[in-house]
């Protein structure tokens, strides 16, 4: 029976919710950015309503949009989109999600709006002769001027896999096997795949060591990498000899399942051995995290201290309170 697993989209979607960090060194190859690794990135609403209707009480909502991926960096504001193919449609998309995303920015008076359209990528997991190298929107107005939004789109059968590397561009990792589709799905010789599958894994591990990708990037992006064969391969011979690569098949998202034993062995300990107080407010914090599945809040707090201590007071765990949950 056909496996069911997440698509290329879903994982995108998934990068982009655990892992915005890693987005710094994709829209600074694409854009000659240089903005550090440490940035600061904040996802913005991507979502938005084309409607009809005269007013906002009687408007219509026709059509709901969202975009795959609205963010900001110091200041500038940035749409991602990840597409499979090429896209007849792509260009009037980004025209509705960019206006949908400006229109968050805009401010206005009494007779003028200044409308911000932000810089916009479109990201082509796979190539087909019918690819196009750009993206353009072009803005006729009624006296004749025409102005061109335009962006070089990536494709990503392009790069080749020390390119990835050398620019720290892991988000393109988990899709990089997408090259050699045909070969996987139909069970044929995957002797180039399984050699590059194995040039990522110790690249990472490397920079892993060196600190360039934490544990929960490096073990979700063999995770991701997994997710894409087995979406692939959909069961035949080849799935198994790829994904063990990778570590094996990732079933539960490895940095959730290591978060969640980790947490769970140190609460069991914590409980039969007992443990300073500082300790025993952040595991009476963790293990109230837990029970309300609130992985990304664990997370957050295990690597930021302010955070942390923002959680103490919400929840009311002083030293003298920390208690555990039996």
């Amino acid at each position: 029976m056909p496996k069911r697993t997440k698509d290329y989209d879903n994982v995108f979607k998934t990068l982009k919710m655990k892992h915005r960090r890693l987005f710094i060194a994709v829209i600074n190859d694409a854009f000659g950015k240089h903005y550090s690794k440490e940035a600061n990135v904040d996802v913005l609403s991507s979502e938005g309503y084309l409607s009809e209707g005269g007013t906002a009480a009687g408007d219509r909502k026709i059509e709901e949009l969202i975009s795959d991926f609205l963010l900001r960096i110091e200041g500038e504001v940035y749409l991602l989109e990840c597409q499979s193919y090429d896209d007849d449609s792509m260009a009037i998309r980004i025209s509705e999600y960019t206006f949908l995303a400006a229109r968050q920015l805009a401010v206005w008076d009494i007779g003028r709006a200044i409308i911000p359209l932000p810089r916009f990528l479109v990201i082509y997991i796979k190539r087909t002769a019918r690819t196009p190298k750009t993206t353009k929107v072009s803005f006729v107005f009624p006296d004749g001027q025409t102005v061109d939004y335009e962006s070089d789109n990536v494709i990503l059968a392009d790069f080749t896999r020390e390119e990835i590397i050398e620019k720290r561009l892991f988000v393109y990792i988990p899709f990089y096997i997408a090259r050699y589709e045909k070969e996987i799905a139909s069970g044929s010789s995957v002797g180039q795949a399984e050699q590059d599958l194995e040039y990522f894994m110790q690249e990472m591990l490397r920079l892993h060591e060196a600190g360039e990708l934490s544990d929960y990037e490096l073990l979700d992006l063999c995770g991701f990498v997994n997710t894409i064969i087995t979406h692939i391969a959909d069961g035949n011979k080849n799935e198994e000899r790829l994904v063990q690569v990778m570590g094996g098949t990732i079933m539960e998202t490895e940095s959730e399942r290591l978060l969640r034993e980790g947490m769970e062995k140190g609460i069991k300990k914590g409980i039969e051995k007992g443990i300073n107080q500082g300790q025993d407010r952040i595991l009476t914090l963790n293990n109230i995290l837990l029970s309300e599945n609130r992985i990304e809040d664990l997370r957050h707090a295990t690597e930021d201290a302010d955070y942390r201590n923002q959680l103490f007071e919400k929840f009311g765990i002083s030293e003298s309170k920390a208690v555990y949950s039996q």
